[in-house]
């Protein structure tokens, strides 16, 4: 009798242990599309079995007919932008923003710096942002996380800035691209095993084989290819996601042919999930 309850209680727990990762997408990536018919779009993001979105904007609607389009479809968004400058003149408004929709996540995209590798100190400027941020927005629920883009990985011979911004991130957590982190010279996977619990959203995205990396942020998105075919390790992120509890493994491909492969890679992340 004993066993046969242990092991309805095992059933019980695995299903919850396999949902803990959801799939999610950034809007950007459908970006083009949008113009056209945003319409169309969120019924297609719906048939390809996503209903956790990262985006903010409303393409041209009221919020109340935004809302209803989401509420249509069964997607949610799930994570805001948090745009640098906002951060350190008005962080409520990006607060705001996010508990409009009930997101628990505001991802800083971007550090303004000059063109190139971003400086040492103009991280530590950044790390210091982020945790007075990230403690007022954790006061209210949100998670403000930082995104990577591939010109933190310049090696200064005690480190890179990506390194410092790891070590003391004290208050905000990290959304990492492993597309531009691999651009940068980072390998996304050591990066994670090396900082559990500091990931709880995954940019995934594969990189065209032999595509050269770039230490500015920058790089042709055409090599953005479907998951599971490039010369980033998607399953063993995906299979570190499970262990560490990563909320959301959030596809973004910001090539021309998103519609034809982010179903693909839909299908990917599911057969190792």
């Amino acid at each position: 009798m004993k066993s046969r309850i242990w092991l309805f209680l095992v059933s019980m727990l695995i299903p919850f242990s396999i949902q803990a990762q959801e799939i999610a997408l950034q809007l950007y990536s459908l970006r083009n599309e949008m113009k056209v018919d945003p319409v169309k779009y969120h019924q297609l993001i719906n048939q390809w079995g996503i209903s956790a979105l990262e985006g903010g904007g409303t393409y041209g609607m009221s919020q109340d007919e935004y809302n209803k389009l989401l509420a249509e479809n069964k997607l949610r968004i799930v994570g805001v932008g948090a745009d640098y400058n906002k951060l350190k003149t008005d962080p409520q408004s990006i607060l705001a923003e996010a508990k409009k929709y009930g997101a628990k996540f505001a991802t800083c995209y971007w550090i303004p710096h000059a063109e190139g590798p971003i400086s040492l100190e103009e991280v530590k400027q950044a790390t210091d942002l982020f945790n007075q941020a990230g403690e007022i927005f954790a006061k209210e629920g949100v998670t403000l996380t930082y995104h990577p883009h591939g010109y933190e990985f310049a090696n200064s011979g005690t480190g890179t800035p990506m390194d410092y911004m790891l070590a003391n991130a004290k208050n905000f957590k990290f959304n990492m691209d492993v597309f531009w982190v691999k651009m940068g010279g980072g390998d996304p996977l050591a990066i994670m095993k090396a900082n559990p619990g500091k990931f709880p959203q995954l940019h995934l995205k594969d990189r065209k084989k032999g595509t050269p990396g770039s230490p500015d942020g920058r790089g042709d998105v055409e090599t953005n290819v479907v998951l599971g075919t490039g010369d980033i390790d998607i399953a063993g992120l995906i299979k570190e996601a499970k262990k560490q509890g990563t909320a959301f493994l959030v596809i973004e491909d910001e090539s021309s042919k998103s519609v034809e492969q982010i179903p693909q890679s839909v299908a990917f992340i599911k057969k190792h999930l």
